[in-house]
């Protein structure tokens, strides 16, 4: 039985990643024979606006630098609106510069990027046509939908839920998506997105919802999970946290 380190980079006042993902690898071990623990590495975010990001995001280098120090076998970016709010397929820029880090610092980990994993996760289930739910303002929303398009994947809808604060993002009833998602056209939709955010409590919500529509269901948080699995050299599964993590993929 091997114990596999999983580091994350978190903005400071992001409350769910150090919840969901732990949950989601947690609830594999009932599954498979691989155990994990959590370490991260924070960086300064109060309010999710675009200077805010750039600026935390700066910051992420120091915190690959820290989680190498502690020898994590994989490290995953736990922000995704800081990623595409960088402009179009930064997720690649950052995930090789912070690896860089890594082998610099004697402790070479593969990084995931929240942005990076919801990307690749939706190529994985063949997702060409999406519905998506944000927390973020509009602006950052549409950044958020032109980082996805130019990635090859159409948003027919979405939903933006206009918080600003990162603290009352994270403190939202994971359950209240299971309505908010009955807003979203998903008619032609190949899947549903239903939190492109990190921070957006969404894990309780993905399989009633998934049960409701009939498509795939993914999150932020679950793709990352995924990708984490996968740059292991895991199992990529995980029981009632969507399409992605059944097993199918």
């Amino acid at each position: 039985m091997k114990t596999f380190r999983i580091g994350q980079i978190v903005p400071s006042s992001n409350t769910t990643m150090e919840t969901e993902i732990p949950a989601i690898l947690r609830a594999r071990e009932s599954m498979e024979p691989e155990r994990f623990t959590f370490h991260s590495s924070r960086m300064r975010m109060k309010r999710v606006t675009k200077e805010e990001l750039a600026a935390m995001d700066a910051d992420s280098d120091r915190c690959a630098l820290e989680l190498s120090d502690a020898r994590v076998d994989v490290l995953g970016y736990a922000c995704l609106v800081a990623i595409m709010s960088m402009g179009r397929g930064y997720h690649r820029v950052s995930e090789a510069r912070l690896h860089q880090r890594t082998v610099e610092n004697n402790g070479p980990a593969p990084v995931v990027t929240s942005a990076g994993a919801l990307v690749h996760g939706l190529g994985k289930i063949g997702a060409k046509k999406i519905a998506i739910i944000t927390p973020y303002m509009k602006p950052l929303t549409e950044l958020v939908v032109d980082y996805i398009q130019h990635e090859g994947i159409e948003v027919l809808d979405c939903i933006s839920l206009e918080i600003a604060d990162n603290l009352q993002v994270g403190a939202r009833d994971p359950n209240a998506l299971i309505e908010i998602s009955k807003r979203l056209n998903v008619a032609n939709c190949d899947a549903v997105v239903l939190s492109a955010c990190v921070q957006m409590p969404s894990l309780a919500s993905l399989q009633p919802v998934q049960d409701r529509l009939g498509l795939p269901v993914l999150s932020a948080a679950a793709c990352t999970a995924y990708q984490m699995l996968e740059r292991l050299g895991l199992k990529a599964v995980a029981p009632n946290a969507g399409a992605l993590l059944s097993g199918k993929y």
